[in-house]
């Protein structure tokens, strides 16, 4: 079935979102800058001021959820769900996650290419498989553990490309080894997120513009609260801040006083992140969750032809095979592959008992939740 107008904007507005999301702000980390009291210049090094910015937008989804739900009801058929009331404090441990990971990988990206880093980040399906084998009760199917084997070895392929990559005029080698490791470190941290949200939040009927305005919120205002006692954490020469602390605010907006457009990347991230959500929800309410899985791997592909266009990074043949093998591990994964096999003969019976796989799973984790409902209802 053709797709109408409005699903093809959707599906070009989350690429293009998404793609501006780890751009920009790896545009924000290439700016130099004089500081306050006369500093010299120096790198836009503020991960932290960052990830606020990046909280900032997700909360603004929550801003935008009142604004359609008040619309909505003025209407004399209101067609937007408000979801059931709710614990707020049930996205406090999520929204602690995502803010961990998400300066965890703002740092990262200071340390290697955009390129890279949005490669590394698919190493989230390895671990979100593990702990909800682990902590969820899930079974994974055959074609699951396969996408998680390749993409192990996708994420050690690109880690070697960065490892003999030639371009070390932007990144010290060491930087890139410890940027990489942290953005993998991230994703561990990206799993538990998935894992509690799962496990806490999805049983609640919350509407999806709601449950990311609500972590957005709880991420910017603890961690707007973090930048004090960062201001005043040395951490000596992993930062390039001039007072070497572990944040510094103040030099961040001395430096976007020198240089107004240090202030544009920034707000392209918040903007973008904001947008993103916003796109990503309605692909999977109007298309289906798979077209959104599909888009979200094609902007690494995006992310990493304008780099190389703009001139942020060299050409490396083993960053293609690289991507190549962690698109076939997600697709594996997500059950991606099963439409393609199930038109070839010689594959159709893999494609059917994988499908039967899934099937019997989904069956066992239906008849688990029932369980587990009556359990709380005899109690």
């Amino acid at each position: 079935m053709a797709w109408t107008r409005y699903q093809l904007f959707l599906a070009g507005l989350m690429l293009t979102t998404g793609s501006l999301n780890t751009l920009s702000a790896k545009w924000a980390d290439m700016f130099k800058a004089a500081g306050c009291h006369g500093d010299p210049e120096h790198e836009f090094s503020h991960p932290f001021v960052q990830a606020v910015g990046m909280f900032l937008g997700e909360f603004s989804c929550l801003v935008v959820f009142h604004i359609l739900l008040c619309h909505d009801r003025r209407r004399p058929q209101p067609s937007v769900n408000p979801g059931q009331s709710f614990n707020p404090l049930l996205f406090f441990a999520p929204a602690m996650c995502d803010m961990t990971a998400t300066s965890i990988m703002y740092v990262a990206l200071s340390m290697t290419s955009a390129s890279s880093f949005q490669m590394l980040r698919g190493a989230v399906i390895i671990f979100t498989g593990l702990l909800s084998v682990a902590f969820l009760g899930r079974r994974l199917q055959t074609s699951q553990w396969i996408g998680i084997f390749v993409t192990i070895m996708g994420l050690v392929i690109v880690g070697l490309a960065d490892f003999i990559s030639k371009n070390k005029d932007e990144h010290r080698l060491s930087d890139i080894i410890t940027g990489d490791l942290l953005i993998i470190m991230a994703q561990i941290i990206v799993a538990v997120q998935m894992v509690l949200e799962e496990k806490f939040v999805y049983k609640h009927d919350v509407h999806p513009l709601k449950a990311v305005g609500t972590e957005g919120l709880f991420g910017f205002s603890v961690l707007t609260l973090l930048l004090i006692p960062m201001y005043y954490i040395p951490v000596g020469d992993f930062t390039t801040n001039p007072r070497q602390v572990l944040e510094d605010a103040l030099d961040a907006f001395c430096q976007i006083g020198h240089q107004p457009l240090i202030m544009l990347a920034l707000l392209g991230n918040t903007v973008s992140i904001a947008f993103f959500n916003f796109a990503g929800i309605s692909v999977t309410k109007e298309i289906s969750a798979t077209t959104r899985m599909v888009l979200d791997s094609l902007r690494t592909l995006v992310i990493w032809v304008v780099s190389l266009a703009v001139g942020w990074e060299q050409f490396h043949g083993l960053q293609v095979l690289g991507f190549v093998v962690l698109l076939t591990g997600t697709a594996l994964y997500n059950g991606l592959h099963r439409p393609l096999l199930a038109r070839m003969p010689c594959c159709a019976a893999w494609a059917l008992d994988d499908a039967e796989e899934q099937a019997s799973a989904a069956e066992r984790e239906r008849l688990l939740g029932d369980n587990r409902v009556q359990a709380g209802d005899d109690a």
